[in-house]
């Protein structure tokens, strides 16, 4: 009998584990790979001024080559449960739809995974050539600083070496085979405080307005690109978020004006060397002016998995099993990859991901059986 990623998948689902919640899903995992003969652990990490987050590391093999399964069995908040079609923590199917919160992001990748290598095991009875790992946290969605960037390191602590990751996140537009992402843009978050003095508007001679300054310097900083992109890479893009002064009186002149901004950025930058450009803009655009800008700390540089053989197995196995040729992109927000990134070569392949945050989020029973099929057939063209 094969393993069947859709059983797994709502089992997943079934578990109600809203950042930092664990709420049995690494529980069920561990189950079914300890009884696959994997060795299981499940770690917990500590931070001052974070939540205890519960993580799962778990080994089939001891030589290489060794690829790693990446993902996170934790899930946003399902906001009004009224409001879904189908229970979100209820893993209900419907006209051949799973829905529930996590079914895209990304349990149902997950269950993908362990189909995947289960049958694998199942075909060669249980004989490996290389290795096969699982590399699961319960904090991709909150804050990362107890999940992945910690699991990492306590694997590397232990003497663990990874070859390869593939990460499930969720990269398809509109159908499965569409997109691999083979690397992400950084994020960088920064707030514009100009200083001025305060007076009344009657008289703004007496006054300094920094109103008029920050909206010279938020101008400069959109006015020209930050570059022109790369072979891989949308240019970097600096958007403002929210601007203000505090000022609930019309006829004062206020003493500061905020402006807070996010930077997505590409492989032509530094954390650095972004900040360098941004503050030299500024400073030209507002010369002597009083002002300053606070960066806030940021895990999310920018990054790729050139071309390779790696990135060939995965996009060969696609188009065998859909018949299309993935897109390699590097769009989209920040994930867990950012930190794999330092210890193997990484790409992300998943589901569709148009429901994914989303009231009923919901996925194909079909697609987990070709996800799972896609994930198999690399295994099989890795292990070699």
């Amino acid at each position: 009998m094969r393993a069947d990623p859709v059983a797994f998948a709502r089992e997943l689902l079934r578990c109600r584990s809203v950042t930092p919640q664990e709420a049995g899903a690494l529980s069920f995992l561990e189950g079914l790979l300890s009884g696959a003969g994997f060795a299981v652990h499940r770690v917990v990490f500590s931070e001052p001024g974070a939540d205890d987050v519960e993580n799962l590391y778990a080994r089939l093999g001891t030589d290489a080559p060794h690829l790693v399964f990446a993902g996170h069995t934790d899930v946003v908040p399902p906001g009004d449960e009224g409001r879904w079609r189908h229970p979100p923590f209820a893993g209900e199917i419907a006209d051949g739809v799973l829905f529930g919160r996590g079914a895209v992001d990304m349990k149902g990748a997950i269950a993908c995974e362990l189909a995947a290598a289960f049958d694998y095991l199942a075909d060669h009875r249980g004989k490996l050539k290389g290795s096969i790992s699982f590399l699961i946290t319960g904090d991709e969605e909150g804050a990362a600083v107890n999940g992945t960037v910690k699991l990492l390191r306590w694997a590397a602590a232990r003497g663990e070496r990874f070859d390869h990751c593939i990460l499930g996140e969720p990269t398809n537009p509109q159908r499965l085979g569409d997109m691999v992402k083979v690397g992400r843009r950084g994020s960088l978050n920064g707030t514009l405080i100009v200083t001025g003095t305060e007076g009344h508007v009657a008289y703004p001679a007496l006054a300094d307005n920094p109103v008029r300054r920050i909206v010279a310097i938020m101008a400069a900083l959109v006015a020209e690109p930050l570059d022109h992109g790369s072979a891989h890479f949308d240019p970097s893009n600096l958007e403002f978020t929210s601007v203000d002064v505090g000022n609930k009186t019309v006829n004062v002149i206020p003493r500061e004006a905020r402006a807070r901004f996010n930077i997505r950025f590409n492989d032509q930058h530094t954390q650095a060397s972004l900040r360098t450009l941004v503050e030299a803009r500024a400073r030209a655009a507002a010369p002597g002016g009083r002002f300053r800008i606070e960066w806030e700390p940021s895990n999310a540089d920018a990054f790729l998995t050139k071309p390779g053989p790696f990135v060939d197995t995965v996009k060969s196995a696609i188009a065998d099993v859909t018949g299309r040729e993935p897109a390699l992109s590097t769009s989209g927000g920040t994930s867990d990859a950012r930190f794999i990134k330092d210890y193997c070569p990484v790409v992300e392949f998943g589901l569709v991901n148009a429901t994914m945050h989303k009231i009923d989020e919901c996925v194909a029973t079909a697609d987990l059986v070709t996800l799972a099929a896609i994930y198999r057939r690399i295994l099989d063209r890795y292990l070699v």
